[in-house]
């Protein structure tokens, strides 16, 4: 045998024959599946106290440990794994080149009857026919949904893992699990010359009836599954970089347990005089990681915020930020020269009257698009990043506890001091506004849609519709 792999995994779900495909493999001399090795709820098998001398609190303790036992072992070992085992041998197991990958999968609903069946007759393996218990299961939308969720999500994991590491898997379906050439093809994969003439005949497929005649609400069930989303076309797509958390960029009350998460360009002047008047009075700022956790172990009652705002709005900002900062410069020249955005000479700037703002703002919308979709190479900076990519970045450190909105901030941030058991000054905070030109005075149905295609996922994330001025 050529070793190309020290050991493998059966990456699989209940239901989708891999209790037959580690029968039909372990025929050949020197090969060994050792079941579920890292179930939950036992080691290997239902019937076994321990697996290479490891007991199940032994596994609980240390699960790399028992993964070291099965590489090592003699012979070429391997065993079955499923979304919901052990998490903490999961990338262990995915990112090593040296564990051979099978991936086995099988139509999901023919996998959530089966499963129905099983849990209600008691009847995991069928060895003899005559053993068979009937049972109808009903289709259940909801139910079905959220399992598919959980097994789309581990495929995908399967996938990137293997992507990122270069590697590459064996798929295989139910069906291919019963052809011998299948089998073989396989363990030429694995490095084994070794073949088989049949499929192990210690099990028998137990539903191998028509679907119309093993569920009670077949007719629901196809209207059902008619409205599935199975390729999600729903999503809202996300080709934006990932962020950091920003923690520099933080802002605590010096003397009260409020820690603010700026989201650029907001003009928060009001919202940081605000913060600098709770409690005793002034700001901390400057954070790194370090700092900024030893103020939160100080202020054990800490709650932290930051203010999303209309995408429409926030574009505003952005723009005006652009057209007034120094370090944008090269932008405006390449708004100019190559993404068709009629903007006049930096010096002439201040002087746009409302409606070639307006039409200068609607040509840098239908460049955020573009940008935010990846299709250029200009970097796609923090300040016109989606809130929704901000906020996840805020999350590797810590996710904010309330997320405020600009037209209500006055309730959102009482509401925030009420939890935090901290007094709110009597002057609540507004947002600055940043652009020259008034949003009331140029909007139109063009740009709330041109800010709608630049930023689909902060609409539909958050549930903003239509742009209305503040009161």
């Amino acid at each position: 045998m050529t070793k190309a792999f020290d050991y493998f995994v059966i990456l699989a779900e209940m239901r989708t024959g891999s209790n037959l495909l580690e029968a039909t493999l372990t025929q050949v001399d020197g090969l060994h599946c050792h079941g579920e090795a890292f179930n939950p709820d036992y080691v290997g098998s239902p019937k076994l106290n321990a697996l290479f001398g490891m007991s199940m609190a032994d596994r609980l303790k240390d699960p790399l440990a028992l993964l070291h036992r099965i590489r090592s072992a003699d012979g070429f070992n391997g065993f079955r794994f499923f979304f919901d085992h052990e998490p903490r041998v999961v990338d262990a197991i995915l990112n090593d080149p040296r564990c051979a990958k099978i991936v086995l999968t099988r139509n999901p609903v023919d996998c959530y009857i089966s499963l129905k069946i099983a849990y209600n007759t008691k009847r995991w393996q069928l060895t003899d026919v005559k053993d068979k218990i009937a049972w109808k299961p009903p289709f259940k939308p909801a139910e079905f949904e959220a399992f598919l969720q959980d097994r789309q999500e581990f495929q995908i994991r399967i996938q990137n893992a293997l992507q990122i590491t270069g590697q590459t898997a064996f798929y295989m379906d139910y069906e291919d699990s019963l052809r011998p050439e299948v089998i073989n093809g396989l363990l030429k994969h694995l490095g084994f010359e070794a073949m088989i003439d049949s499929v192990a005949d210690t099990l028998v497929r137990q539903n191998p009836e028509e679907m119309a005649d093993k569920v009670r609400n077949f007719p629901e069930m196809e209207a059902a599954l008619q409205r599935i989303d199975w390729s999600n076309l729903a999503r809202t797509p996300n080709f934006e970089p990932r962020r950091g958390p920003g923690v520099p960029r933080f802002i605590a009350a010096a003397g009260a347990p409020l820690l603010y998460m700026p989201i650029q360009p907001l003009g928060d002047g009001p919202i940081r005089d605000w913060l600098s008047r709770l409690g005793k009075g002034g700001l901390a700022e400057d954070f790194t990681q370090k700092t900024l956790r030893a103020w939160m172990r100080k202020a054990p009652a800490h709650r932290s915020f930051t203010v999303i705002r209309h995408p429409l709005t926030r574009a505003h900002d952005i723009f005006a930020a652009v057209l007034d900062r120094d370090g944008q410069a090269d932008l405006r020249r390449a708004l100019r020269a190559q993404y068709d955005v009629a903007l006049p000479p930096d010096e002439e700037l201040a002087g746009m009257s409302a409606s070639d703002y307006r039409a200068a703002l609607l040509g840098f919308l239908r460049f955020l698009k573009v940008n935010l979709n990846g299709q250029m190479p200009h970097r796609q900076d923090m300040l016109w990043a989606s809130q929704w990519t901000i906020i996840q970045g805020f999350a590797q450190f810590a996710p904010p506890d309330l997320l405020c909105r600009e037209d209500r901030l006055e309730q959102d941030l009482a509401f925030l001091c009420r939890g935090a058991g901290v007094k709110s000054p009597p002057q609540a905070p507004r947002t600055e506004p940043l652009a020259p030109v008034p949003l009331a005075a140029i909007h139109d149905d063009e740009l709330e849609d041109a800010a709608r295609d630049a930023y689909p996922r902060d609409y539909v994330t958050f549930g903003f519709s239509r742009w209305k001025p503040l009161d």
